[in-house]
């Protein structure tokens, strides 16, 4: 195959010709920088690029092969981490320039479990600062420009680089991160998967300090890929008190066992969300795939959704108090409306945030007591399609200072709630935009929710279809 296919082969497959010998891991990682440096800086998706480092690592990766050392699951294959997960061999700098230059002292597990499987690592990928907002541009880096319309279309954040990474064919693995669909957003206004697991499925160290809504998973071209890499990622640690007891299934294993006979709830709005009928008809179309594969399938009415947005509002701009520390040195030079944002939560009271966390419990309980009910929830990713991303509304929604969560409402919820979450390619707009469909679990079911996106996946195949970059689009 030549390079370009090289750069838009699945990981699994690219795992499996490599231990055979029949790929070389310098070859494969030579293919994908060559992409890169050709599409680089014109998408925006790298704050730190290391080629150097990354064909360095592809040949010690080689030499293990010729000497028949036993190597892991994902021995040479390219991966990119996102710029908010600490890496101590490059910059961890978030965006924001009260980070610029930052060398943490050590690898985030999931960095350091990602190169004992043998994944090589490309470098840091973009994100808004501090991952505050669902817009892929931060002051740091500027715009990461969406692959699939003209330059400065919204990519989706706060894991941006690693969404245009997918699309773009930079390899085929990378790592995102979600606390208020921060890996869900990206995948649907770039066209790729993305999975937020269950909460603790995979460590997040050091512990953040946002009540615990911040979801590690990853993004890929393919469900297979994606239940690869969580695999990898995922089981305990000792500095996350938070992180999950239990090892982690094979994921890949049970991907092909179907949905027939599984209870999917659809909610095209969750009772209260606005969306731009093109989006609601293109995930409405969508939703007929898990009828035609054997599923029972109900629209329903949500009863904790109308809740969702006072909670969301509130906490979103609570939590960024955290940041309030740095106004006075570095207002100026951050984004403005995350600034906006910190300011908005300057007015709470300890006696506020007790009771909005008592009513944010009872809002997880009947996000919980619904899927009793129900195997999974399907809804759309996101209201609108890709947007200007130097605004955070599109010009056709109400404006606000900071609050972009007006066209987010399908993904907080589960982060509050810890449930797993993907977001699939459901289709296009007439403009050529990708669209996301939502698929959303009970708490612990990471494997059904990836098992529906598997057979929604055969069903609706989308990893054939690519962005017109430097090659005629394949749609």
């Amino acid at each position: 195959m030549n390079d370009t296919e090289l750069c838009f082969t699945p990981a699994t497959e690219l795992a499996r010709l490599i231990a055979a010998g029949q790929l070389s891991p310098v070859e494969l990682v030579s293919a994908v920088i060559s992409r890169i440096e050709a599409l680089e800086p014109r998408l925006n998706a790298f704050v730190t690029f290391a080629p150097e480092k990354a064909l360095d690592a592809a040949r010690k990766a080689e030499a293990m092969l010729s000497r028949g050392v036993a190597v892991g699951p994902l021995h040479g294959v390219p991966v990119t981490i996102k710029d908010l997960a600490d890496t101590a061999d490059m910059p961890t700098q978030k965006g924001s320039f009260i980070l610029e230059g930052n060398m943490p002292a050590a690898d985030t597990p999931l960095v350091t479990r990602l190169r004992a499987a043998g994944a090589i690592s490309l470098g840091k990928t973009t994100t808004s600062e501090f991952g505050w907002k669902g817009v892929s541009e931060s002051p740091l880096t500027g715009i990461t420009h969406n692959p699939w319309g003209p330059p400065g279309l919204n990519a989706g954040a706060s894991s941006a680089g690693a969404g245009v990474g997918a699309a773009a064919g930079y390899g085929p693995l990378h790592h995102g991160s979600d606390g208020a669909g921060s890996i869900r957003m990206p995948a649907h206004f770039c066209g790729v998967f993305g999975i937020k697991p269950t909460f603790g499925r995979i460590p997040n160290v050091p512990v953040r300090n946002n009540d615990q809504v911040s979801h590690h998973g990853p993004m890929s071209r393919t469900v297979a890929d994606s239940a690869l890499m969580l695999r990898v990622m995922s089981g305990p640690h000792p500095l996350d008190h938070y992180s999950l007891e239990g090892q982690p299934a094979d994921y890949l294993a049970g991907l092909t066992r179907g949905i027939r006979g599984m209870r999917v709830a659809y909610s095209p709005d969750l009772g209260h969300a606005r969306v731009d009928p093109e989006v609601a008809r293109i995930v409405a179309d969508a939703v007929g795939a898990f009828e035609d594969l054997g599923a029972a399938v109900e629209e329903v009415k949500v009863p904790f959704g109308p809740q969702g947005p006072e909670l969301a509002r509130f906490f979103w701009a609570a939590h960024e108090l955290d940041l309030v520390q740095y106004l006075p040195e570095y207002a100026e030079r951050m984004d403005p409306g995350l600034v906006a944002c910190i300011q908005a939560a300057e007015q709470y009271s300890a006696q506020q945030y007790l009771e909005m966390r008592t009513l944010k419990h009872e809002y997880i309980e009947s996000i919980h007591a619904f899927f009793e009910e129900w195997d999974i929830l399907v809804t759309p990713s996101v209201s609108v399609a890709a947007f200007p991303a130097d605004q955070l509304q599109p010009e056709h929604w109400p404006e606000h200072p900071w609050d972009w969560l007006s066209w987010a409402e399908f993904s907080y919820p589960f982060n509050m709630s810890h449930n797993p979450a993907a977001s699939i390619p459901a289709g296009f707009t007439e403009a050529g935009l990708p669209v996301g469909l939502q698929i959303v679990g009970r708490r612990m079911a990471d494997d059904l929710v990836l098992r529906a996106a598997a057979a929604f996946e055969s069903a609706r195949p989308w990893a054939h279809c690519r962005p017109a970059l430097d090659e005629a689009a394949t749609r």
